[in-house]
């Protein structure tokens, strides 16, 4: 496993916030500033509270997809968070894994479950900091769930993606249409950046969750980059 304190990719920074993690509070974020102290202070607890308690299967259906539609390594894991879609994307075989989130600590729980290659803390609005076409695969599960993030970040992952890349983006049913996740599809296609595009509904949560958003529904954006 990499050295956190030795990647000079990663920084910690301690932001703390007064606002209690939760999904309501993840739901609210606005801004990179409101994300960054929402998620400093929910890394700890985030799999054995959130992810359990609520039943989240993003992840899984992400994961199983990217792989299904025939997603190999090298991937970028975007939006990480503590590693849960990157452990069953290496529990199914694939890497290596790089993981890429805003959140420094998010990251640091990520690295300790030792199925990623590196961790590069960004914010996506202004790009990754990595070489042009250095993946093979693009997976993000939860990343456009709460509504922060739009389609306007699309060409920063396309960049750093190889021709031919497979791609597996969960968006959240709710902002599809109403972030212009669909424009944005519609175009790339015309513009014959991406080919192959499907769109797969899943539920976010299981059986066993509670709570308002208990019911609701993603969309698997699948395609490749042309």
């Amino acid at each position: 496993m990499a050295a956190l304190d030795s990647n000079p990719r990663l920084r910690l920074h301690g932001v703390m916030s007064d606002d209690k993690p939760s999904l309501h509070a993840a739901y609210a974020l606005k801004t990179p500033a409101d994300n960054k102290r929402l998620y400093a202070e929910w890394a700890g607890d985030y799999d054995r509270g959130f992810a359990a308690r609520e039943d989240y299967q993003l992840h899984i259906h992400t994961a199983r997809a990217f792989v299904g539609a025939g997603g190999q390594g090298p991937v970028l894991d975007v939006g990480a968070g503590t590693g849960l879609c990157g452990a069953v994307l290496a529990d199914l075989g694939v890497g290596p894994i790089d993981a890429t989130d805003i959140s420094a600590e998010m990251l640091e729980k990520a690295m300790r479950k030792d199925i990623y290659r590196d961790a590069i803390e960004a914010d996506l609005n202004e790009g990754i900091p990595v070489p042009r076409y250095s993946y093979s695969g693009i997976v993000s599960s939860g990343t456009f769930t709460h509504g922060h993030l739009g389609p306007e970040v699309l060409p920063a992952l396309l960049r750093v993606a190889r021709p031919g890349a497979q791609f597996a983006l969960s968006i959240n049913a709710k902002h599809f249409e109403a972030l212009g996740f669909a424009t944005a599809f519609d175009k790339l296609q015309a513009e014959g950046r991406i080919e192959h595009l499907t769109l797969t509904p899943v539920r976010i949560y299981g059986d066993l969750a509670a709570g308002p958003n208990k019911d609701d529904n993603a969309l698997i954006a699948l395609f490749e980059k042309s």
